[in-house]
Parts: C-alpha cells; structure tokens; sequence
C-alpha cells in the first residue's frame, strides 16, 4: 500500500494480492476481530485462488471459525463476494504443532504428524494421511500444502499411509533419522 500526493490530491495505491487485504475486509465483516475477541493468527496467500487463514481466540464460549464464517457463511460469502470469487479456509490455531499442521492441511484427513524438527532454524514435519487423501493434501499444483506451510510455519513432507508403512521399521516406531529421499517408490512433497 502506498499513499501518494498529487495535484489532485492523495491517491492510494492498494495491492490486491496482499494477504492484509483479506485480513481488513473479515474486520469489516466480524465485530469479535475488530473488538479483539478474536484474533487472525496467518494468513497464507495466492491471490485470485485459495487463502488459508488461521483463527484464536482465548474465551471458552466463543467459536473463531464460527465468527468468522458467520451464520450460514455469510460473513466469509462477503469477503468472497469481495475477492472475485477465491476459496477462503478459516481454520482453528493452536499452539501445540501437531493439532496445528492437521488443522491446515484440511480439507484432507490426517492420520498422523510426526515432528521431525523443532529448532528456530528449521521446523519440519512428516505427516502420514491416508492413501485415497494423499492427492487432496498436496492440492491442485501443491497448492493446499505449500498454503499449509505458509500460514503454520513449518516444512511439511506428506506421505501416505501404505508409504509411511513401507518406510517404518521393523519394530512399528517412526525413525527420525530415516532418510524419505532413500524411498524409490516413495511419493515426497516438499515445501519450505
């Protein structure tokens, strides 16, 4: 965004394809984000298409997703309306990374999410879906999980259940020192 001044008078220029964009219409749009209720955690972005956006809010008795989407999606219809039509997922934060990824990488299913680093340098995560959601959670071109990574901060490699299995070692426990590039049949999605 800029401001400049002219003869005219000051011009704004606005980009539409900021994620700050879509977090001033839903203050627009929801009195709990402009009354502090409820907080805009992320927002993860390519315009025109999808945006993830993440949701808290610290009181037992309010839903964030629910104030958000507002009654029958009304509230989120606006902002699409707004945005020529791009797909908006409000989804639930939470602090602990496990709950977190499996929120964001929604619509797929999650079966597991182990953490395979948790250092301020690197963040990576391998989650496990089942085998007929493993397109879903990597998305049209990756999209859905590059989003994902986006909006929670974290590398995440996705990996199905039958490859996870075929990967697992003899004794049924996840090795974190495993290499998934050693898997000839293994199908990795990597996202920074």
């Amino acid at each position: 965004m800029d401001v400049k001044h002219s003869l005219k008078g000051p011009q704004i220029y606005l980009s539409r394809s900021h994620p700050g964009l879509v977090k001033k219409l839903f203050e627009l749009e929801v009195p709990e984000l402009t009354d502090g209720t409820v907080e805009i955690k992320a927002i993860a972005r390519e315009a025109g298409s999808r945006t993830k956006m993440t949701v808290y809010t610290e009181f037992e008795n309010v839903d964030p997703v629910g104030s958000c989407v507002g009654n029958r999606g009304s509230r989120v219809q606006s902002v699409v309306n707004e945005l020529d039509g791009e797909k908006i997922d409000v989804i639930p934060w939470s602090d602990e990374p496990e709950e977190l990824i499996a929120n964001v990488l929604s619509p797929a299913k999650v079966e597991d999410v182990f953490i395979v680093s948790d250092s301020d340098e690197e963040k990576a995560a391998l989650v496990v879906v089942p085998d007929y959601q493993l397109s879903l959670a990597i998305g049209k071109e990756g999209q859905n999980v590059r989003l994902a990574a986006k909006v929670s901060g974290w590398k995440i490699d996705i990996k199905s259940h039958s490859q996870y299995y075929q990967d697992e070692d003899a004794d049924g426990v996840y090795d974190e020192d495993m290499s998934y590039e050693d898997s000839a049949d293994a199908e990795v999605v990597e996202v920074e």
